[in-house]
């Protein structure tokens, strides 16, 4: 089985040939026919986020099942499902109450890069091989815990089904979780990437009367305005805060942050309206920590909080998304950027740095 192996951050990952072990007990085999290239995996892969090595990379895709372990319930061999990178327990506190994005599960993978009933299913020579979120979909095959698939329809393409296992339930979910008023309001979307992409389908969606949205990338904001953006801004020349202010007449109601970095989350706090929120979704560096101004905060009531993973119940809103595409309401086709074969995973990477326009996507 062929996949693409990181063995240390700031390398190339490399393409190997591994052995995958059958999958044990309420674990299942996949065939990935799609794995999305998201930021995260960059992330990773310049060290910004530790992981243990050799690690296959990779956590937004769809294929179709293989082989199922004992005990799984979810789905059956021949059936077509979306890899998600947050575990869902059922059981606990936040999985009871709607938010299994929190759920307990979430951070094993994390911590010990293996599936969520221990150790790892990948090897070579003897050595053990890691999973990255307990996917790693940057390969032929993947073995993976049943709580971290959803089954989904086979008339689906697959391309559409991998994106919308991260980029897209993150950002589409982010606005109809995170912003329930945004009809008639102003929703600034900083990053147009997979993500912010999909926040402009979401926010044009809901009837947000501006959609506003920066990048660097010019083309990357002509999809912006394809998708529904009333206002774009080329970072690259203007200053965010002022021309949010200027398009608003005094600030925009929210804000949402998808990059992750300290300067852009300060700029979308600086360009909101009295009573507004930023909601930042991007990941940052182990560590980096982010400072607002004290008066501001407290004297214009505004809020900044923190979103995972769209803060979306996915079991029930990633059908629903699904359902949405199928019904033609909202156009994900138009989030899909090249295809790369798998053995060219680092030309992706590099291609999403610098110009991709919505998602690359790995073909195995």
């Amino acid at each position: 089985m062929k996949a693409m192996v990181m063995y240390a951050s700031d390398a190339p990952m490399v393409l190997e040939d591994l052995d995958l072990d059958s999958p044990g007990p309420c674990e299942v085999r996949v065939r990935v026919e799609a794995a999305g290239v998201c930021h995260s995996d960059v992330h990773y892969l310049t060290g910004a986020l530790p992981a243990r090595t050799p690690i296959v990379l990779g956590h937004e895709g769809a294929g179709i099942v293989d082989e199922v372990g004992e005990g799984v319930t979810s789905c059956g061999v021949g059936d077509k499902v979306v890899f998600t990178w947050r575990p869902r327990c059922g059981e606990c506190e936040f999985c009871l109450s709607g938010r299994p994005a929190q759920c307990a599960l979430g951070g094993v993978h994390g911590k010990f890069n293996e599936l969520l009933r221990g150790g790892t299913r990948l090897s070579k020579n003897g050595q053990r091989y890691h999973h990255l979120m307990g996917d790693s979909c940057f390969a032929e095959q993947a073995v993976v815990s049943q709580e971290s698939l959803l089954k989904i329809d086979e008339d689906i393409p697959s391309k559409i089904a991998a994106i919308v296992g991260c980029a897209v339930i993150t950002g589409m979910g982010t606005v109809l979780n995170r912003i329930p008023e945004a009809a008639g309001k102003s929703i600034a979307i900083i990053g147009a990437g997979g993500v912010g992409l999909s926040a402009v389908i979401a926010a044009e969606l809901v009837g947000a009367a501006q959609i506003i949205v920066a990048d660097l990338v010019p083309a990357r904001l002509e999809k912006a305005r394809e998708l529904g953006a009333t206002h774009t801004i080329d970072s690259s020349n203007e200053d965010f805060a002022a021309r949010v202010m200027d398009i608003t007449g005094g600030g925009a109601h929210y804000v949402l942050e998808a990059i992750g970095r300290q300067a852009t989350i300060r700029a979308g706090f600086d360009a909101l309206r009295a009573g507004g929120t930023e909601i930042v979704v991007g990941l940052g560096a182990l560590g980096e920590e982010l400072s607002v101004p004290i008066n501001p905060l407290v004297q214009g009531d505004r809020r900044l909080v923190g979103a995972l993973y769209g803060s979306s119940n996915t079991p029930l809103q990633l059908p629903e998304i699904l359902r949405l595409y199928r019904a033609g309401r909202i156009p994900l086709d138009k989030l899909l950027d090249r295809s790369f074969p798998l053995g060219e995973a680092n030309q992706a990477i590099k291609h999403l740095q610098s110009s991709a326009v919505g998602r690359p996507i790995l073909v195995p």
